[in-house]
């Protein structure tokens, strides 16, 4: 069964090596990105390609998988790309197995950073179609805006994401409504074919 994807857009006025830095590296990924709570790489793969272990903390329980992710640092378009699969034996997890991209498009004011993705339901189609797909959109949408912030600021995060949500009355907080949800008009980009020979986690 096709599985609907979850599409996230921004622009983020900053230089493509930045946003390559913060979102590449696995000691800051997590700081900005709501979705998870720990990320450790692990083994290298021969494809260039590497393994790590994620994590996400939520009350009484902490959920763990794994994945493999492959980045191009140099296309000849001058885009970069990042692959990635992922899975868990969790049976808390409402995301179960999943594959997405991210792709780094230079533009004249920055770098215009996008995702799409999609995973198979970890507590049923019902559930994840009335809530999860939208919870977990709004999760990236507003990770894509944190994200926005540190890169163009300079000024790291000084809460956890989870704290950030909660501080509903600062001004300068990320939000989800910032953020495009749906492919535009303009040139449309599909997913890279490194996630179609990305190894299995």
């Amino acid at each position: 069964m096709r599985h609907p994807q979850i599409y996230v857009e921004t622009v983020i006025r900053a230089d493509i090596e930045r946003v390559w830095e913060l979102t590449q590296n696995p000691a800051l990924h997590p700081l900005w990105d709501l979705r998870f709570s720990s990320i450790t790489p692990t083994e290298p793969l021969d494809s260039g390609a590497r393994r790590f272990v994620y994590e996400r903390r939520i009350p009484f329980h902490t959920i763990r998988g794994t994945g493999t992710s492959i980045g191009e640092r140099s296309r000849p378009d001058g885009t970069r790309t990042s692959a990635l699969r992922f899975t868990t034996a969790d049976p808390l997890s409402p995301l179960g197995e999943g594959r997405g991209y991210w792709r780094y498009v230079p533009t004249d004011d920055g770098v215009r950073f996008i995702t799409g993705y999609t995973f198979a339901p970890g507590w049923g189609s019902l559930i994840d179609r009335l809530f999860i797909r939208r919870l977990v959109g709004w999760m990236t949408a507003w990770s894509f805006d944190r994200l926005r912030i540190w890169a163009e600021t300079g000024v790291a995060p000084t809460r956890t994401p989870a704290m950030d949500v909660l501080a509903f009355w600062r001004r300068d907080r990320p939000r989800a409504g910032r953020c495009l949800r749906a492919p535009g008009t303009a040139t449309r980009y599909d997913a890279p074919a490194t996630l179609e020979t990305l190894e299995a986690p």
